[in-house]
């Protein structure tokens, strides 16, 4: 039986359509706006996402720095409080388990936020490699977490918090800041490829945070999003996602997230089954459709008029950019842009070629 967030009521008031995913019970979109919308609005004005249904776990201890260094492949060894960081965690192999955000909260405590889907078995797996003196504890439950992207999030924000509070760089975030009288984290993230913020608050607080946001933003175009819009701008972005540009069959080098590996740190799980395939014979690339269609994941990819290269992974019509667009991993000798190829959508060829990624950047 699938969950509820605690923003479940908001969504159901506000007009949202309601589906299953990862668990849990969340608006794929909106009556009012509908996923076109929605996506438009975080380019040009402001969206606000309900994105409790991810996992938050808490290590602490004088050991925390070792275990998550052990567990993930990005180096924490240097880490300044206050810097979120992306890794992967790998299986023995060297496959990915899963990808996720890490949040330095103090010299022994580290926050990890990881992916709904994967939240009980990444729970299991942390568990079984837990050593030395660490506090270990799943504390998704009491977490409620709210994505405001959009250029307009800066001046959203600044009307419910004191300036101080509110994170500057990327990748950075702000403890026991208040946002409309209610205790939080500002964190300079998102998952949208737009300027924006993700906010984490206790779970029975996230309500009041939520209409807050959105009384705040009206005045901006601030609108209520939903899963089809999130996934069209990660998409718009190249933003990978678990179980689509990775999963445990393949590795962190094969899908291009290199920056998010660390050979030369110490032993990691999965590093001695990576080592010698820094170089492997596939990668993950961008694809523009120049014929009508729009390609899907699990599409085979071909050279024009030529053999199968690969499969993509993800795939769709980004509205922003108004363009039929996917990602493949495909053979890297076939791998350069501009490479004209062909897309097996339904018993036919739709001509496409390779371009760079990302297909939009602020």
């Amino acid at each position: 039986m699938e969950k509820k967030t605690s923003l479940y009521e908001c969504h159901v008031e506000a007009g949202g359509k309601i589906v299953p995913f990862a668990g849990y019970l969340l608006p794929v979109q909106y009556q009012e706006t509908g996923v076109i919308k929605e996506h438009l609005a975080v380019r040009n004005e402001a969206g606000l996402f309900d994105v409790s249904h991810m996992g938050e776990v808490l290590y602490e201890g004088k050991d925390a720095t070792a275990n998550i260094q052990k567990l993930l492949t990005n180096d924490f060894s240097k880490m300044p409080i206050g810097r979120v960081r992306y890794s992967l965690m790998c299986n023995d192999q060297g496959g990915v388990l899963d990808d996720l955000l890490v949040y330095k909260m103090g010299e022994e405590k580290y926050l990890l936020v990881v992916n709904a889907g994967n939240r009980e078995k990444d729970i299991q797996w942390m568990q079984e490699h837990l050593f030395g003196e660490v506090y270990f504890e799943d504390v998704s439950d009491s977490y409620g977490q709210i994505a405001l992207q959009g250029p307009a999030s800066r001046e959203i924000i600044e009307k419910l918090t004191e300036a101080a509070m509110i994170p500057e760089k990327y990748y950075t975030f702000t403890d026991n800041a208040v946002v409309a009288g209610v205790s939080c984290i500002i964190s300079r993230t998102g998952y949208t490829g737009s300027f924006g913020y993700e906010l984490y608050c206790s779970s029975e607080k996230a309500p009041e945070l939520w209409r807050a946001l959105l009384a705040a933003g009206e005045e901006f175009g601030l609108v209520p999003c939903g899963l089809g819009a999130r996934d069209t701008l990660r998409l718009e972005t190249a933003m990978p996602l678990y179980g689509h540009e990775m999963d445990e069959t393949i590795t962190p080098f094969e899908t291009g997230l290199n920056f998010g590996i660390k050979m030369g740190k110490d032993d990691f799980i999965g590093k001695s089954a990576l080592v010698g395939k820094e170089a492997p014979s596939v990668t993950r690339v961008g694809i523009e459709l120049t014929g009508r269609g729009i390609a899907r994941e699990h599409v085979e990819v071909y050279l024009k008029d030529g053999d199968k290269i690969g499969e993509t992974t993800s795939g769709t019509h980004c509205p922003f950019i108004e363009k039929a667009v996917a990602m493949a991993i495909v053979d890297k000798d076939h791998s350069a842009v501009g490479t004209e190829i062909e897309l097996a959508v339904r018993n036919r060829r739709i001509p496409a070629k390779i371009v760079k990624m990302p297909f939009y950047s602020v």
